[in-house]
């Protein structure tokens, strides 16, 4: 079943992180963090997370974000948080995107928690 953003299958979901990767680069977007969540979460498979320097920046660079994947025929992702740009999710479906200002960053820390090493299947909760 194709994700809400369109995308489906393995090429189209490493185009599409390719999309987004290359976006956040051309946008100056700092810090840039990719995080392989396959397995560990039926969120998607992919989580990006990168930093913008002020509202401004974060705000344009979730905006130039969603025209890249809209022109990648990625389809229209759902996004949060783009009126006050501290925080801007944008869901493409298979990718997550997280675009923080820094210290709206480091206060979730959301890289230390998806990047925690997968536990043996064998362990018991």
């Amino acid at each position: 079943m194709p994700s809400p953003a369109g995308i489906s299958g393995n090429d189209a979901v490493s185009r599409a992180i390719k999309t987004v990767l290359a976006s956040l680069e051309d946008s100056k977007a700092e810090n840039i963090v990719s995080i392989d969540i396959q397995g560990k979460s039926s969120l998607g498979d992919y989580m990006v997370v990168a930093s913008g320097r002020s509202h401004r920046h974060v705000s344009a660079v979730a905006d130039h974000l969603l025209k890249a994947l809209k022109d990648a025929g990625l389809g229209m992702a759902r996004v949060e948080g783009l009126a006050s740009a501290d925080w801007v999710l944008i869901d493409s479906g298979d990718i997550i995107v997280h675009v923080f200002r820094p210290e709206v960053r480091e206060f979730y820390n959301l890289e230390k928690m998806w990047q925690a090493p997968d536990l043996e299947e064998e362990t018991l909760h």
